[in-house]
């Protein structure tokens, strides 16, 4: 059976790499190549203009080239993890991976070089001879000791950021895991002893990092395949192990174990036993850190040290050391500054973000990826998770400013939250979008109530709005159920004491609530007893009524259950006083910009009024997110061409938008397509009163504009906010059961708006 399972593993790693097309990486041009005008440009003669300007001053590389966001992997092969020596070709699956990490997490070019040299010094000239082409370079797998001179030549030589990823990379993931681990332990850098095996490029670059965080060098013990690295020793000893070497009689592992607060383990499978770990401190450190198989293996540590703190480099283990917490980051942070070099205050700081990061609370989306795993912060949650998509904005903020504060920049940025919120908005890609939103929510402290306060991600995103926002969380649901929930999730968030909470089964304002509800269906067919079985099972009547009697500003439901359940309900008890739902706008953040589609769930047949105050809500929502609305009336027949039901709705609508001398832009009836693309519109009709591609897509009926929403989210990998509820003053919106943790915080920030600032 284990043989079969191996089996079906190797064969599918390899149909991975094979198939639908060989290898991992592609390149794609950025510029359109339509035509011969392009050609043109892109090529001879036009190329020749950014030629010129780049030869009159070579920073102008990074304005006409990809120089400026391009990395080289490097390799020789000598020493690829878990595989050794197997050469420059064998080595090129492992670098085009490193090379796809680079895209996945910071969105950094790469080209994976591999080169048919072990002389170092050879191989450091020909990595010298790159510098035109890059903006950095990343040294992976080349043995030690020659990973050291290559990497010392170039960096001497070249004027961009080398790093050498396997010593470097892994110091400053260890620095950050040894960071927390100490702070858990009430332990500090200074104070502890470290026992290291290992004294390859890794190992040595680890050591180094202690000693910059505050380890003193005479509580250093490293270990290899000889022994103890001592005084006099001369067996496989190198100017690195040198430094590390300790007057003592003592040889073995086993004999300077004793009393060792960290064990950083860098070598190899069975190293340290069960009994050596007893031998150590109190509160062990163990950073058994060898792949595939470490040092030891967490259960035997547990079994004589059950308090220890323990790290490997494998992911089904606690705590991955996992050089992709860093290397994507601190490169991205270094070229957007034009770093000439990656030193130690660029390497503290990352150290200091990913540390500081794990301390958080776990976002959303890493919890989604990893899920039946607790990722709060203690012994089992050191370091962030790879897919923490708050990385990127943490990390490379950090090292950029870093590098500016150093003085090794040379394109400083100005404005370093904006720079911020830009690699923030690079992962969530509605916060670019969303953030007028959140600036306008943050002039108004107002309390947003949730039907299931229950679900895990309205727990999570009622702990993003206390961190975030000034607005106040209302959760419906049992206390004792949202608190155990809260606690697994790994949130400090605590029932009535850090947010609001109605209980179902036992409010003091059960009474209130099901008079409130009485009072205002007792003509609609509603008895007293059907009032108190609803406002004892129906969260979203709850939350309406609270909104209605003015204990709640808004009402978010329906991250289960179908949208026009919920809507029956809002209808009933805030459709009042001049509200009234008029069409669900939906926002689709696509990769060439926003669209919005509406009405994609309120009205399903909806009449032309009903279409035109569709579009009037429409065009006053698309300004909260600093844009003005150009909305196309969307229709099977296009400018009067056929005299079908939904042409003759949209030409009435666009009569009806005509006579209310509205004041954005409009026209109709069209196709999708003439209203997304310019040229074919202007042939179908010249002078149309839109110009450019619309931003609002207006349909006939929720089947057109639901059918769009779904195919623009699944197959153009379109990011929804929303759906909004227009036309109930902001006093309740529903959701839909797709919804995400962080689609529910920007419904909150738009639910947290002011109502004065919209309609």
């Amino acid at each position: 059976m284990k043989e079969r399972r191996q089996d079906n593993a190797r064969q599918a790693a390899l149909d991975y790499h094979q198939y639908p097309r060989p290898g991992k990486l592609e390149v794609r041009a950025t510029k359109p190549m339509a035509n011969g005008r392009d050609l043109s440009r892109a090529y001879s003669p036009g190329v020749a203009e950014a030629c010129l300007e780049i030869k009159a001053d070579p920073a102008n590389a990074a304005l006409y080239t990809a120089r400026a966001n391009l990395v080289a992997v490097v390799t020789n092969g000598t020493a690829v993890l878990g595989l050794g020596n197997i050469g420059a070709l064998a080595s090129k699956p492992v670098m085009e991976g490193k090379a796809v990490l680079f895209k996945k997490f910071a969105n950094i070019d790469c080209f994976d070089i591999e080169l048919n040299q072990t002389d170092p010094e050879k191989l450091a000239e020909i990595v010298c001879a790159l510098e035109p082409s890059f903006g950095a370079i990343n040294l992976e797998d080349i043995k030690a000791p020659d990973c050291f001179i290559v990497e010392k030549i170039c960096r001497e030589r070249m004027n961009i950021p080398v790093f050498h990823d396997d010593q470097h990379g892994t110091a400053i993931v260890v620095g950050a895991a040894a960071t927390n681990a100490l702070r858990v332990s009430g332990k500090s850098f200074d104070q502890i002893k470290v026992v290291s095996t290992g004294g390859g490029a890794a190992g040595i670059a680890c050591l180094n990092m202690l000693l910059k965080l505050g380890v003193k060098r005479e509580n250093v013990w490293l270990c290899d395949l000889a022994g103890l690295v001592y005084e006099g020793r001369n067996e496989q000893m190198t100017p690195q192990k040198e430094e590390y070497a300790q007057k003592t009689d003592l040889r073995t592992l086993d004999q300077v174990i004793e009393g060792a607060d960290l064990f950083l383990g860098l070598s190899g499978p069975g190293v340290l036993t069960p009994e050596m770990v007893a031998k150590m401190a109190k509160r062990p450190i163990v950073f058994a850190l060898a792949n595939p198989t470490p040092e030891i293996l967490p259960d035997e540590v547990r079994q004589v040290a059950p308090d220890a703190i323990i790290a490997t480099g494998r992911s089904d283990f606690p705590n991955q050391v996992n050089n992709v917490l860093c290397f994507p980051f601190i490169f991205r942070g270094a070229l957007d500054v034009g770093a000439t070099t990656i030193n130690d205050e660029m390497q503290l700081a990352c150290i200091d973000a990913i540390a500081a990061l794990a301390r958080a609370t776990t976002s959303a989306e890493a919890a989604a990826a990893y899920q039946g795993e607790r990722l709060s912060f203690g012994a089992d949650y050191l370091i962030p998770k790879p897919f923490d998509p708050r990385l990127i904005g943490i990390v490379a903020t950090a090292v950029a400013k870093a590098a500016m504060d150093s003085g090794v920049a040379t394109r400083p940025i100005e404005d370093i939250p904006a720079y911020k919120h830009r690699l923030d908005g690079s992962v969530f890609r509605s916060a670019l979008i969303m953030r007028p939103v959140f600036e306008i929510a943050a002039t108004a402290k107002r309390r947003i109530v949730f039907a299931e306060g229950e679900d895990e991600r309205v727990l999570r995103a009622a702990n993003a709005m206390l961190e975030e926002t000034t607005e106040v969380p209302i959760l419906i649901g049992r206390p004792e159920v949202i608190e155990m929930r809260a606690e697994r999730a790994g949130l400090p968030i605590r029932p009535n004491v850090d947010f609001e909470i109605v209980n179902p089964e036992n409010d003091p304002r059960y009474r209130d609530y099901w008079g409130t509800y009485h009072e205002l269906m007792a003509r609609q067919g509603v008895t007293p007893d059907i009032a108190r079985a609803i406002m004892r099972t129906n969260t979203t009547a709850i939350g309406a009524v609270m909104v209605h009697r003015g204990e709640a500003d808004s009402l978010i439901c329906g991250t289960f259950g179908q949208y026009s359940w919920h809507l029956n309900y809002i209808r009933q008890i805030l459709a009042r006083d001049g509200h009234c739902p008029v069409g669900a706008l939906s926002l689709l953040i696509l990769e060439d910009g926003p669209l919005f589609v509406t009405d994609t769930q309120v009205n399903h047949a909806p009449t032309p009024e009903q279409v035109a105050e569709a579009a009037i809500g429409a065009a006053r929502h698309v300004r909260r997110f600093g844009m003005e609305a150009k909305v196309a009336l969307c229709s099977h027949s296009q400018f009067g061409n056929l005299d079908t039901d939904s042409g003759r709705k949209m030409r009435a609508a666009l009569e009806i938008l005509q006579s209310r001398n509205v004041d954005f832009v409009f026209d109709g009836e069209m196709h999708v397509d003439s209203a997304l693309d310019p040229a074919l519109r202007e042939r179908l009709l010249p002078n149309s009163r839109i110009e450019g591609a619309a931003n609002v897509l207006v349909f006939s009926g929720t089947d057109s504009a639901s059918g769009v929403r779904n195919a623009l989210k699944m197959k153009a990998n379109g990011l929804e906010v929303g759906p909004i509820l227009m036309g109930m003053g902001n006093r309740a919106h529903i959701v839909t059961p797709s919804i995400t943790t962080r689609g529910l915080l920007n419904m909150a920030a738009i639910a947290g708006t002011p109502v004065n600032h919209y309609g």
